[in-house]
């Protein structure tokens, strides 16, 4: 599970740089610093899992998640997507807390931090995309 997400947290660094990089627009300025924002907290992320998962003698995998893209660079598809990136990383981290629930509360704190903090993100995305519709 840990590598599972530390794959995904390293697939949000490259989507989020991305993303900054290919956003246009009146709104550029605060979306690329939310992006940035994003890209580093992914990074941060990935390295936490990397430290627990080397702490219980693991290996920490070289790869990364797919990344899905519909190649549509307006706000609110690069929004939507963020969405759906943020919403699988909040199911990885439920599953984990699945997995290590009753075997170490260490492990279990960390799932539920990650937890709030995916939830948060779900919650900041759902409100930009508000606007479009349909969010």
């Amino acid at each position: 599970m840990l590598n599972a997400i530390l794959e995904a947290e390293l697939s949000g660094v490259v989507r989020y740089t991305h993303y900054g990089l290919m956003i246009t627009g009146p709104h550029r300025i605060p979306l690329v610093q939310f992006m940035r924002a994003q890209a580093a907290e992914s990074l941060a992320h990935a390295e936490q899992a990397g430290e627990i998962l080397t702490g219980l003698e693991g290996h920490p995998s070289l790869g990364i998640a797919p990344i899905e893209e519909t190649h549509r660079h307006r706000i609110e598809p690069i929004l939507r997507e963020s969405l759906a990136h943020e919403e699988r990383a909040l199911r990885l981290y439920k599953r984990l807390l699945d997995v290590v629930e009753g075997a170490s509360i260490y492990i279990e704190e960390y799932a539920r931090t990650m937890i709030g903090t995916e939830e948060l993100h779900v919650l900041e995305l759902r409100k930009m995309l508000r606007d479009y519709g349909n969010s």
